[in-house]
């Protein structure tokens, strides 16, 4: 934070302005920046190239550095890998949490709940090479950090709430609805890339499901 110090003159008072941003701070701006630079050109590189692309040399080449220079912002390409991951779960979750506002999803659940369905396969059909890096197991070997793990788990936590006041509530009804919409998803993007042939039974597929969910529910009533 800037502080402000009065100094004086001949007859006058002059207001200094006295940085409180340390060089420390300076020097970590702009490895994050660069950080961030080399991240971007990786997504745009495997969105061309896909995610098996992804080469340091070119990389390197890319942001305008020496592959070996990467090394002084990423230790391994595995470690760009996770940064991707990470970045890409942080814009799911937003996304998703501005798909459907609070107030709607107490007031209508059900409606919350098809409109979470709706976000996610359009969140993931719009940019394929990002589904594949956050819900598949694309790339060989390649395991998530602790930290964009969390992000990836709170974003799950965040689609179970929201079909839990639907009444998904166990384990096996749940793996039924995430299978649901990446088997649309998977569809949609291998075979009807930039169409809609899969993206619009999304709405008769939540029928289905919450059709499921009423019977399992009754099932368990009359067993209980």
């Amino acid at each position: 934070m800037a502080t402000i110090a009065l100094t004086s003159g001949p007859g006058r008072f002059r207001i200094r302005t006295v940085s409180g941003i340390t060089n420390i701070d300076r020097k970590t701006a702009r490895r994050q920046a660069t950080q961030a630079e080399i991240v971007d050109a990786a997504w745009s590189m495997v969105r061309e190239d896909g995610l098996a692309g992804l080469s340091m040399r070119d990389l390197g080449r890319r942001v305008g550095m020496r592959a070996q220079s990467l090394y002084s912002y990423f230790a391994s390409k595995t470690e760009i890998y996770d940064a991707m991951f990470l970045e890409g779960y942080r814009a799911f979750a937003d996304w998703m949490a501005g798909a459907v506002s609070d107030e709607r999803a107490a007031s209508d659940p059900v409606a919350a709940a098809r409109a979470s369905v709706h976000a996610f396969v359009e969140f993931c059909t719009i940019d394929p090479v990002r589904y594949q890096l956050l819900f598949q197991r694309t790339i060989p070997g390649f395991t998530p950090s602790a930290e964009s793990w969390a992000v990836a788990t709170a974003a799950y936590g965040q689609t179970r709430d929201r079909l839990a006041a639907i009444g998904v509530r166990d384990q096996a009804t749940l793996d039924l609805w995430t299978a649901v919409m990446t088997g649309i998803t998977d569809q949609q993007i291998s075979n009807d890339p930039g169409g809609t042939r899969w993206s619009q039974l999304v709405d008769r597929a939540v029928d289905l499901l919450l059709i499921d969910i009423r019977t399992h529910t009754n099932n368990e009533s009359e067993q209980s």
